[in-house]
């Protein structure tokens, strides 16, 4: 008897101490707070899903062309210094002139505004397109119309088999051939339509010519 209950006090201070030892300790830490940097369904970006559809990467990488081309064809930075004068050079403009306001006198003294490169100050060419740099650009396409509009048609960059391309017809309505030719692309209907109503919005002709010969030159050579 005595046996059988110092056996009952030995397995009653047994579970005694088993339950103390897995007692949590006491603490005075507070628990943790919800606070704006933990994230949760309202404050938490809802990442799309990563999956690529390999169809659609090979139709857009058909119709686009890869990354490293379209990185170029649509970036959007200044066209270079020394390019706008090659531009306006092979469109029959005459860049060393030095008639007064002529478009190659504006040319060559706005290089500043046109972001040349400041070799004595270790400055690169800007390559952004500044708001003086596109106005001082458009200035220059204006007063280059003119030469444009009469020389353009006997550049060789401008004529297939002989005969060159010529902005308008004789009944001063835009064509298509000479609008390649300026801006360098095949041109659409969409450019002769605003070619046309450039000059129909105009208040003369001669005007209307030119500012649709700047507008064409500013859409094809700037990101405006």
């Amino acid at each position: 008897m005595r046996i059988t209950t110092l056996a009952a006090t030995l397995a009653l201070a047994a579970a005694a101490c088993t339950d103390a030892g897995t007692a949590m300790p006491p603490t005075d830490d507070p628990a943790p707070q919800q606070g704006n940097a933990t994230g949760g369904a309202d404050n938490t970006f809802d990442h799309p899903d990563s999956e690529t559809d390999v169809w659609k990467l090979l139709q857009q990488l058909q119709e686009q062309g890869p990354p490293k081309y379209t990185a170029r064809v649509h970036g959007c930075v200044k066209m270079k210094y020394e390019t706008i004068g090659h531009v306006l050079a092979s469109r029959g403009v005459d860049v060393n002139s030095n008639t007064n306001l002529s478009a190659g006198q504006i040319y060559r003294t706005s290089d500043q505004a046109l972001g040349v490169a400041n070799y004595a100050a270790r400055q690169r060419e800007n390559l952004e397109l500044t708001t003086a740099a596109a106005s001082k650009l458009f200035d220059v396409f204006v007063q280059a119309a003119p030469e444009i509009i009469a020389n353009m048609p006997n550049r060789p960059e401008c004529q297939i088999g002989g005969v060159g391309a010529s902005l308008f017809n004789a009944s001063n309505q835009c064509e298509a051939d000479g609008i390649t030719c300026l801006i360098g692309v095949p041109a659409t209907a969409s450019h002769v339509e605003l070619c046309n109503l450039t000059i129909a919005k105009a208040s003369d002709v001669e005007t209307g010519k030119k500012m649709a010969v700047a507008a064409l030159l500013a859409a094809a050579h700037t990101c405006e």
